[in-house]
């Protein structure tokens, strides 16, 4: 009987630790769209020079993206964000479809021709202390999507003058 709880105890650590395992580091600069499908974490700020797709897309569901006190940088002008019109497709941070994505500051989000982050068709997770800014559309965008936590979050100086969206 002691061997077989021994044993028990053992499987279960190993299945704990498999899960719990070191996350993917991201840092420098991103040319084509970052599809993370396991727990992420910025080890450095990241310059996104990604055109007309995402920076950084959830591609599983309940996985954490921490931002670790890093920025997100995009290619939109830093002080006005749109000198013109803004590309939709150019989005920060891409959550769509993924249930039960969190995505964790302290860290910013800017400068992106698109949306800051957008939560597309998902449900179920969190986004804590992250700062979205000088973005052309909404620092948080959530479309069909619910059951999120928005806690502690700053959304500054996004949207522009012919797409005056902003903030959440």
């Amino acid at each position: 009987m002691k061997l077989d709880r021994r044993l028990w105890r053992l499987g279960v650590s190993l299945v704990w630790f498999s899960q719990t395992g070191p996350a993917k580091e991201i840092g420098g600069t991103i040319t084509t769209t970052l599809t993370i499908t396991e727990n992420s974490v910025l080890v450095g700020d990241v310059t996104c020079a990604v055109e007309s797709a995402p920076c950084i897309a959830f591609g599983a569901p309940h996985i954490t993206l921490d931002l670790d006190g890093y920025a997100i940088t995009g290619l939109a002008d830093a002080e006005t964000a749109c000198s013109g019109g803004g590309v939709g497709t150019e989005i920060g941070i891409d959550v769509n479809g993924q249930n039960g994505a969190i995505i964790r500051g302290p860290g910013v989000v800017r400068q992106m021709r698109g949306f800051g982050i957008r939560l597309n068709n998902s449900s179920g997770g969190k986004i804590t202390d992250v700062t979205a800014s000088t973005t052309c559309f909404a620092g948080f965008y959530l479309n069909a999507s619910s059951g999120y936590e928005l806690e502690g979050n700053v959304s500054v100086r996004n949207g522009h003058m012919t797409n005056p969206c902003g903030g959440i």
